[in-house]
């Protein structure tokens, strides 16, 4: 159903319940089946994390922190390595996750559930509800749900248009646009204030059973999220929104922190993951959030009630081990590079961290007198290991330790063969949404998906006060997150480009594998920009085990051509063809995203 076949189908639709076998007058004079209807809202919300295609962690692999052995095997990935993308059929908008299809993907079923939103919001005033207080809550979390899909619209296709309303089948067409990214922006802090302001809506969820429903800390995170990518260069048509953008995270924070939440700093499972100083960190990530009044978990503030997956044989060390099927998407060299050394130095100059196009050639932070070319993994970022299984990783694998053999030879050893699934392309395995001892034998599932999660939010601030130039709040607010891990504190001084630069490079550490870098990337280039330095091409480390024991490291392009998904037209996803192309012939304007 395209944006305007639903808008001129509205008439009807109003008049129906969604299934569309009973009219809308016996729904709303029936409470449960008001509810039943809220929980239409509900639906839609994407899978994310390993529910794409065959399993694979998608939006992870088309940015510069993955690459995927399947780009062989006929999954969206095959079209977004080889630039095999059109309006028509876009591998990423029409990937399965859970909620794709129809070649409209994302930009469908975002719309259907804003008209859904919508829908309720103009009618629950008139509906029975089992107790009045049910009612303002009802709203409330449709205001919210509605925010956050077109904070889901946003990120993939920037402008759209702003609807405060279900739209008559009469209306005049003609004269729809696609608001600026501010507008939508402040469309959805309306809504999210709207929410806040109503007594009902919880600040969690502290019952199993309303698991997923949605909450003001989810309001106030939506509220900064939506300001940070108005702000952002893709976005801001010139105009400077950082100093909003700055306030309404900080708001946001405050609030988040008095109203109970804050970062997951120690580990409850220490026989798990270990009393190191990312233990705490590791233990966020694969386990879900619970729901209680005490809760073990007072950082996640969002995360999808199923969709977890087995990810015991995907993507950790490769089909060459008992009871795997794929090695799926792995941490390229570029992400290593990332990781800091202990003392708090980044390893590279982070204004133009490669000498070269082909980044086979680090441009050293001259600064860090710690790492070492010929030992690179150690005294580096803690997160490192607990994100990247890297050569001489010890796991408990089949309740046995097994060692991580990536070098030539060894039994992880990469592969550059495209028809090889199971070994890695980069020299690496990931590990950090799996828990420690997963395996075929002890098939424990990841994490449900957490969209958003206070240790986001603080990073989120820490951009916008540098960017607003309120760098002490913005280096604060880095070092709180960095301190979980046990990182010491960015250093003072640092002029507002520098500390821009390495708040950027915190996120993507932080939020490594959580479908941040992705934006990230984008939101970041101005419209004329592309992604040529970071995603054009990608780095493995080749490990050769030499005679005494030692090894020798070089760096290697992954392929030998450039991978897709790179140009100035993969900013942002195309709207549908047909779409484009019916809106533009009723509005006489310009609607596709450009190179499209």
């Amino acid at each position: 159903m395209t944006l305007l076949l639903f808008f001129t189908s509205c008439a009807d639709v109003l008049n129906m319940a969604p299934d569309g076998n009973m009219q809308m007058e016996d729904v709303l004079s029936d409470p449960d089946k008001v509810e039943a209807l809220l929980n239409t809202c509900y639906n839609n919300i994407p899978q994310k994390g390993y529910s794409y295609w065959f399993f694979e962690s998608l939006v992870v692999a088309a940015s510069d922190d993955g690459y995927t052995s399947d780009e062989a095997q006929g999954v969206p990935t095959t079209g977004l390595y080889s630039d095999n993308n059109s309006a028509s059929n876009h591998h990423l908008r029409d990937a399965h996750d859970g909620h794709g299809g129809g070649n409209t993907g994302y930009w469908n079923r975002s719309w259907e559930q804003i008209r859904l939103c919508s829908q309720f919001i103009e009618l629950i005033d008139q509906a029975a509800v089992n107790k009045e207080t049910d009612r303002g809550r009802f709203k409330a979390e449709a205001r919210v749900l509605r925010a956050f899909f077109y904070m889901e619209l946003i990120k993939w296709f920037g402008k759209v248009p702003v609807l405060e309303s279900t739209i008559p089948f009469d209306a005049d067409f003609s004269t729809m646009t696609r608001a600026s990214v501010y507008d939508v922006a402040k469309f959805i802090v309306a809504d999210c204030d709207a929410a806040l302001a109503e007594p009902n809506l919880p600040w969690r969820i502290d019952n199993p059973n309303d698991a997923m429903r949605v909450t003001k800390a989810l309001a106030l995170a939506l509220k900064t999220k939506a300001m940070l990518f108005a702000a952002s260069p893709l976005h801001n048509e010139g105009q400077n929104h950082w100093e909003e953008a700055y306030t309404t995270a900080k708001d946001a924070v405050t609030r988040l922190k008095a109203n109970g939440y804050e970062l997951f700093t120690k580990t409850t499972q220490p026989a798990v993951y270990g009393d190191g100083p990312a233990a705490a960190f590791r233990q966020l990530v694969t386990q879900n959030a619970d729901y209680s009044a005490t809760p073990r978990d007072k950082e996640t503030i969002f995360q999808v009630r199923s969709g977890s997956v087995f990810v015991w044989h995907i993507g950790y060390i490769g089909s060459n081990m008992a009871n795997t099927y794929k090695c799926g998407t792995s941490p390229t060299q570029e992400l290593v590079d990332a990781f800091e050394t202990i003392d708090g130095q980044p390893v590279l100059n982070l204004a133009k961290p490669y000498h070269d196009e082909k980044h086979l050639e680090p441009n050293y932070n001259t600064a860090n007198t710690v790492y070492d070319p010929n030992n690179p993994y150690a005294n580096r970022d803690p997160r490192l290991y607990q994100t990247v299984l890297i050569n001489g990783s010890v796991i408990q694998f089949d309740s046995k330790p097994v060692t991580i053999e990536t070098y030539i030879g060894g039994a992880h050893q990469l592969s550059f063969d495209v028809t090889n699934r199971g070994s890695s392309r980069t020299g690496y395995y990931h590990c950090k949404m799996v828990t420690p001892g997963a395996s075929g034998n002890n098939q424990i599932n990841n994490s449900n998906w957490k969209y958003y999660r206070l240790g986001e939010t603080i990073l989120d601030f820490a951009e916008a006060a540098a960017e607003a130039g309120h760098l002490e709040e913005a280096r604060s607010a880095a070092n709180e997150v960095r301190a979980r891990s046990g990182m010491p504190n960015l250093p003072s001084g640092l002029s507002q480009q520098e500390l821009i630069l390495r708040i950027r490079n915190e996120r993507r550490v932080e939020l490594a594998w959580e479908e941040q870098r992705y934006f990230d990337l984008r939101r970041w280039q101005k419209p004329d920009g592309d992604l040529s330095e970071t995603c054009k091409w990608l780095t493995a480390m080749v490990i050769t085990k030499n005679g005494d024991g030692t090894f020798s490291y070089k760096r290697q392009s992954i392929t030998n051509n450039p991978r897709g998904g790179w140009q100035n037209r993969d900013l942002l996803l195309p709207l549908p063809l047909n779409e484009a192309a019916t809106l533009e012939s009723v509005t006489g304007q310009k609607w596709q995203n450009p190179g499209w």
